[in-house]
């Protein structure tokens, strides 16, 4: 049987890469003591490498009483507990040598992190076409639908990389979210924003240099309609909604959330602004009765590659928005 090259890397399982460490030194003895140190939250390590799931940098599966030799490459695949179906598709849109893209549904997070791995477009998509080595090239928060692209082979990945890096992405977003008689659209947002003190999950708007901008225009106002943000008020008591294109020039976090909440427009069904709502009890069914109504509409650049001009729509529709 012959050797792996030294790049050589395990192949997916169920649309799962394996993921790599490096033995440290320490006081353990054995490979089962060094993991279960070294990533405490997974209790079976040494029935996963009775199970032969854990390899050396040669492919070579590892038994549970293999010493520790610092500096040894080891691969395992992560092994979460099981995760509720998120109940609706991807719509692959584009597929060819260079670029993979797709309209991503609400709730679907693009990369696998903390409680998700399978339950995410990252890994639903390689396990559909086969492709180990597909990276996205942006971010969609995990409550946002649309557009979202990834790249299939890695050595391409730095020049389409570079188009959002220099703002060479022409990106058009749509939202649902109050009317306000008095704002004159269209309109552009230019501010700066930083992380909220004592908070990883909010953004806001604070003095200094712009480093995010924003084009805000009205689509049009919306018929005022009962349930529209998920209350139980009067139909004549609810709030006027209106239908807005947003075209972000900058990609920072949650930008498109904090400029529309920043205008006395936070987008229906956000949990995060302009209050960061409670997480759902540990064990909750999942609800999916009220996604947040941000769609990525559209993505246009040039192809580092052919020069050719690339634009991809979503076939998606924001449930409140009229028409």
């Amino acid at each position: 049987m012959s050797r792996p090259q030294p790049n050589w890397t395990p192949p997916m399982r169920d649309g799962v890469s394996a993921s790599r460490v490096a033995v440290s030194a320490g006081p353990w003895r054995t490979l089962a003591g060094f993991l279960a140190q070294r990533l405490p939250a997974a209790t079976d390590w040494p029935q996963r490498l009775a199970r032969g799931e854990v390899l050396d940098a040669a492919g070579q599966p590892l038994p549970p009483d293999a010493p520790c030799v610092p500096g040894a490459v080891l691969w395992y695949w992560r092994a979460p507990p099981p995760e509720p179906r998120v109940p609706f598709e991807l719509e692959l849109l584009h597929h060819d040598a260079q670029l993979v893209v797709v309209d991503k549904p609400h709730f679907l997070p693009v990369t696998p992190g903390g409680r998700h791995l399978h339950e995410t477009v990252l890994v639903r998509l390689k396990r559909q076409l086969g492709i180990a080595t597909l990276s996205p090239l942006h971010r969609l928060d995990r409550e946002t639908a649309g557009v979202l692209a990834f790249t299939v082979r890695p050595e391409s990945r730095h020049a389409y990389q570079s188009l959002w890096r220099d703002r060479q992405v022409h990106k058009v977003y749509e939202a649902i979210a109050p009317w306000r008689a008095d704002l004159a659209l269209p309109l552009t947002c230019r501010n700066r924003m930083a992380e909220r003190p004592g908070s990883f999950m909010q953004m806001e708007l604070v003095p200094g240099e712009p480093n995010a901008e924003t084009q805000v225009e009205l689509i049009e106002r919306l018929p005022r309609r009962l349930g529209d943000l998920g209350s139980d008020l009067a139909p004549d008591l609810a709030p006027d909604l209106a239908h807005y294109r947003l075209m972000p020039h900058t990609g920072r976090r949650h930008q498109l959330r904090v400029h529309l909440a920043a205008l006395g427009l936070p987008i229906v069904g956000d949990r995060i602004y302009p209050t960061l709502l409670p997480e759902p009890a540990s064990g909750a069914a999942p609800d999916y009765s009220q996604p947040l109504q941000l769609l990525a509409r559209e993505l246009a650049f040039t192809d580092p590659f052919s020069g050719a001009p690339r634009r991809f729509t979503s076939r998606r529709r924001l449930a409140l928005a009229g028409g």
